[in-house]
């Protein structure tokens, strides 16, 4: 065979279209209804970027360093550059690898095993100098292809694992945020309360004094101030661990010179947010998305799996100079080639069948795994507008029995002043008026934490630098 003929060869071999024995992909029918429950349907709408999310300018610069400095979401970026490298991996398998080679041999033969006899010399040399391609698999049934394939879908689905990551730390940072803000509002909340029953028991023990309060008034006045009081120093712990919590998510201690933080309430996020349909979660959910493209992968590893019932057809060449004098390599006439293919065809091979058997409950565990993806982001996007749905109107109504509270606190206050009413029933409003402004925070935070995980189910909003890798189909 001529040097032209060869790389004729080669050429026509890497043109060579390889086809697939990879099942069609069909995306699997969602599993959930056509719509939330109580909810109407609603056109598809762009959520917006966390930064026009949240309002709050510090809460704003907290994501960022966490974005910037936490840990896990780190790792979640260098798993998705072994993804990457994979996938380099496999897609190089698709390409001869093709580089210089360089030889030299000696042999020593035995007198009785030279062809020139006994007085030819003991010591034979050769020297080869060309380039060379290493075994090149035709892959005519689309085995290396299915494999790159399949490693470039797992790529893709590491990197929504990425997406998923950041999505997850950017509401863990606003949660953070606001169970601090909840301590401090609670906190803020007992040192007022705490002044209050102060005053109120210095009324009382002025009123001791000249007798017309009993011990029994004074001592129930002592409790309230002393559970209070109580209650501010657990708030204090609760700054302290809420504190440590956001710092742990930030991957760095919390600067002292950040922006001024904004009134705590509703007023922090966005007003509403579009819900859409959800069908529209397997566009928007980084987790749904990541989970399709492990299902494409499955699909591939079946066609890989499928392949290996064929014969394996393998090339092997060298092109270059060869000589018996290193001195004389390099000279005219000293051309060489060499060319070699290899076949291999499984005849009794259990394994082959049971990789295909392995890909195939992979695949089908795939599925499974989508369609739990889905159900799982309906339920949670359910539970939000559920939570949407409700949380206005519980912190109306808490509105309106604080206010019933205070009236009802100040009557007992003029009547137990007056000597209508005994110290009991200044102690029963304090009781109420306090547990009920401890669970408006509450609910207020709670309120704001489920807008959060609303946003966060949803699929949040898309950053510009979330573009995916365009696939490289050489």
């Amino acid at each position: 065979m001529s040097q032209g003929r060869l790389w004729t060869t080669v050429t026509l071999c890497l043109a060579l279209s390889a086809c697939s024995l990879a099942p069609t992909y069909r995306r699997p029918a969602a599993p959930i209804p056509q719509q939330y429950p109580g909810a109407a349907a609603q056109d598809a709408a762009a959520l917006p970027p966390w930064r026009d999310f949240f309002r709050d300018t510090r809460l704003q610069a907290l994501i960022g360093l966490a974005l910037d400095n936490n840990r896990d979401l780190r790792v979640a970026v260098q798993r998705v550059e072994q993804a990457r490298a994979q996938f380099g991996i496999a897609q190089s398998d698709r390409l001869p690898t093709i580089g210089v080679q360089g030889t030299g041999l000696a042999t020593h033969t035995p007198p009785d095993l030279r062809n020139g006899g006994a007085d030819s010399p003991s010591v034979s040399r050769s020297y080869i100098a060309g380039v060379g391609m290493t075994a090149f698999e035709l892959d005519f049934f689309g085995r290396v292809r299915n494999l790159s394939e399949a490693a470039y879908q797992e790529y893709l689905s590491t990197d929504q694992a990425r997406r998923t990551v950041q999505l997850s730390l950017i509401a863990q940072t606003a949660e953070a945020y606001f169970n601090l803000r909840t301590s401090q509002a609670l906190h803020d909340l007992m040192v007022k309360t705490l002044q209050a029953r102060q005053g109120t028991l210095d009324l009382v023990k002025a009123r001791f004094k000249v007798g017309v309060a009993s011990d029994l008034d004074l001592a129930q006045a002592q409790g309230q101030v002393d559970s209070v009081r109580a209650d501010q120093i657990a708030a204090e712990r609760n700054i302290a661990r809420a504190t440590n919590a956001l710092q742990l998510l930030l991957g760095t201690p919390i600067p002292a010179d950040l922006p001024p933080a904004a009134p705590f309430g509703r007023d922090q996020l966005v007003a509403a947010l579009p819900a859409g349909l959800p069908s529209q979660l397997l566009e928007r959910r980084p987790d749904i998305i990541g989970a399709e493209h492990g299902l494409m992968a499955a699909d591939a590893q079946i066609g890989a799996a499928r392949a290996a019932f064929f014969p394996r057809i393998t090339l092997t060449g060298l092109l270059g100079l060869a000589s018996p004098e290193l001195g004389t390599l390099f000279a005219g006439g000293q051309g060489y080639w060499q060319f070699g293919s290899q076949i291999q065809a499984p005849l009794f091979s259990g394994g082959v069948k049971g990789n295909l058997d392995l890909a195939k409950a992979s695949q089908r565990i795939a599925v499974a795994s989508y369609e739990k993806a889905i159900q799982t982001a309906f339920r949670e996007v359910s539970d939000g507008l559920a939570g949407e749905a409700t949380y206005n109107r519980q912190l109306d109504a808490l509105r309106s029995t604080e206010d019933t509270a205070l009236r009802s606190l100040k009557l007992s206050q003029v009547r137990y002043e007056t000597g209508v009413d005994s110290f009991l029933q200044i102690q029963t409003a304090q009781v109420t008026l306090y547990g009920i402004q401890q669970q408006f925070i509450q609910v207020g935070a709670n309120a704001l934490a489920n807008r959060v995980e609303l946003y966060k189910a949803l699929g949040g909003g898309w950053d510009p630098q979330d573009v995916k890798q365009p696939k490289d189909e050489s």
